[in-house]
């Protein structure tokens, strides 16, 4: 079927529903940021693959509001759909609840299924369409029946992360909890997030792509833990850790009955993550306290076990990315090299790790014009050749037993533009700037963004996106609350703590002609307490030279020079050893200070 004649297949089944404005957003029914095959609705609707997006369908009109990492790609995707592009933030661009409130007719049915909308937007939607007298249709998913062939929900075998890497045991983690929920005057308390659901049960899978996560709900009350999961997917080392635990499992749909009867308790439950449809199944006598996950902060902070084997990951990685990044300026101009295959190469130098389960989200390979948009993603039909000229930006990761690691560097190919080079020189110098921070505790984010954007702010240029994300612990690579951004956004604005680890990824994205990022992995960490308050600084875990071939070095102070040297001083004296011959000679090169 074409994108057309989905559309109006969909809007034959709105009709039978009597829903006039339908929304289908990139989802499944955990809240999840990478969705399973099964849950990828907006992308067999649209055609957009991009992994944000959300597709808003009338009986005439169709549009796809998406984010700037996605503009230049959704433009491409999207011609002779009929389905007109919505670029999130900009000028003049409507919200979708805004779109959904103009298109919906008085006394109209706005459809959605429930399960892939959190209770908080559900909710939100309500408030926005009670003066047309609005009304919700969200126990039906409309795009079922069209989609034939659709994949079944995940169920691939779960493990168990031992404390040998998680660094604390599922008991100890249940009490944080439990003790939460005493603070908090809750008896119940519902989780539905699934790498919250991963780290509370030291329970690791592989049914959400790049994420070793589990399909699963839990509800945790004072005496017990009920998980609601497909069972095949346990083994036995599982199954005796949650019975050592009174942790009772019940089916994975069981979840919509079993809120039903959580009467006259308070419950936790944080609303921007528990779909819509839990949200309204729990009983009128239940008093919701609607509050942030507790254990989305307390994962966020890396304990000792899980840094010390942080850093062994990185080391891992970056022996697949230095030979990689060697084998790339050796052979780039002598054979046939294109986005695929260099991506392949280094996936394979992954895959020869001890410890690797997976990359930790597509990898991002692209060449010179390519890389302007964000989020590309090189394929088989689409696949450019790489020459000795320009950039390759190269932005991946590994999911190992000992952590999760995302890197991005751009590497030079050949000859560069001296405006290229001086985009590639200030995206260095405000990536140096975070990575070298000191502040005081309670700093978020938002308050060290402008430390990073400020080089490039100078000269008029700026980057569509947040400076950096949290990482996960052998889980997903985007976690929150900690991140840098300049404009806050709930959910990812925490006060930064001890044990976080934060990216800190600027970039420039020039379309038609280049993109650079450089991207590395921060560690918070103590630094001294004096008479103003306790100080934070970051330690970089991220051991992989920065190529210096594109730097020119008119832009760059000496503070900036010496901190461009020490951080390659210590890529070397951590690397070194685990390389010989041509290969120590490259690494020795890449390492040397730079000099004016």
């Amino acid at each position: 079927m074409t994108i057309k004649e989905k559309l109006a297949s969909l809007r034959e089944n709105m009709k039978k529903a009597g829903v006039d404005v339908y929304m289908i957003p990139t989802a499944d029914f955990h809240d999840s940021e990478y969705a399973g095959e099964h849950f990828a609705a907006r992308r067999f609707m649209s055609g957009f693959t991009g992994s944000a997006g959300t597709l808003v369908v009338t009986a005439t009109k169709a549009a796809l509001w998406t984010d700037g990492r996605y503009f230049l790609q959704a433009e491409k995707q999207l011609k002779d759909t009929t389905i007109d592009l919505m670029k999130m933030g900009e000028e003049g661009v409507p919200k979708i609840s805004e779109y959904v409130y103009a298109e919906l007719p008085e006394n109209g049915t706005f459809g959605f299924d429930g399960r892939t909308i959190s209770g908080e937007t559900g909710r939100e939607f309500e408030k926005k369409i009670a003066d047309k007298k609005g009304k919700i249709k969200y126990d039906e998913d409309l795009v079922d029946s069209i989609w034939t062939d659709r994949p079944e929900i995940s169920a691939r075998p779960a493990f168990f992360l031992s404390e040998k890497y998680s660094g604390r045991s599922v008991s100890d983690k249940l009490s944080f909890v439990r003790k939460a929920m005493k603070e908090k005057e809750c008896k119940a308390y519902i989780i539905t997030s699934l790498d919250d659901i991963a780290w509370l049960y030291n329970m690791r899978g592989d049914d959400v792509p790049c994420n070793p996560v589990v399909m699963a709900y839990t509800v945790i009350l004072e005496d017990k833990a009920v998980l609601f999961l497909n069972e095949k997917v346990l083994n036995d080392e599982l199954r005796n850790e949650f019975s050592k635990n009174n942790v009772e499992i019940r089916p994975y749909d069981d979840i919509y009955e079993y809120v039903k009867g959580l009467r006259d308790i308070n419950v936790l439950a944080d609303l921007s993550r528990v779909n819509y449809t839990i949200a309204g199944n729990l009983p009128e006598s239940a008093k919701v306290k609607d509050e942030f996950n507790p254990t989305t902060l307390e994962k966020s902070k890396k304990n000792e076990t899980e840094i010390e084997n942080i850093r062994k990951a990185h080391v891992k990685d970056a022996v697949a990315m230095i030979h990689f990044i060697y084998w790339l300026k050796k052979h780039i101009g002598k054979e046939n090299i294109t986005e695929m295959s260099a991506s392949d190469y280094l996936e394979d130098r992954r895959r020869e790790q001890e410890g690797f389960i997976e990359i930790s989200f597509d990898t991002i390979s692209a060449y010179n014009e390519n890389a302007a948009m964000l989020h590309y993603e090189p394929s088989r039909e689409n696949d450019t050749e790489l020459h000795p000229q320009g950039f390759l930006l190269v932005d991946s990761g590994g999911q190992y037993y000992e952590g999760t690691t995302d890197i991005t560097r751009t590497i030079v190919l050949g000859d560069l533009p001296d405006d290229w080079k001086r985009n590639y020189t200030l995206t260095l110098k405000g990536h140096i700037n975070l990575a070298n921070a000191k502040f005081l505790s309670g700093c978020k984010g938002t308050n060290l963004d402008i430390i990073c954007r400020e080089p490039l702010w100078k000269i008029g240029l700026d980057y569509k996106c947040g400076t950096g994300h949290g990482v996960g612990y052998c889980l997903n690579v985007h976690e929150a609350p900690n991140a840098f951004r300049w404009k806050e956004r709930k959910g990812d604005n925490a006060v930064l703590e001890v044990g976080m680890i934060t990216t800190d990824e600027p970039g420039v994205y020039v379309e038609g002609s280049h993109g650079i990022r450089i991207e590395s992995e921060l560690l918070c960490v103590n630094a001294e307490k004096n008479e103003y308050g306790q100080f934070l600084e970051f330690e970089n875990v991220t051991y992989v030279p920065i190529d210096k071939e594109a730097i020119d070095v008119r832009y760059l102070s000496d503070v900036d020079i010496d901190e461009i040297n020490d951080y390659h001083k210590m890529v070397y004296d951590k690397m070194n050893s685990y390389f010989e011959g041509e290969e120590l000679d490259w690494l020795k090169d890449a390492c040397a200070p730079l000099r004016r």
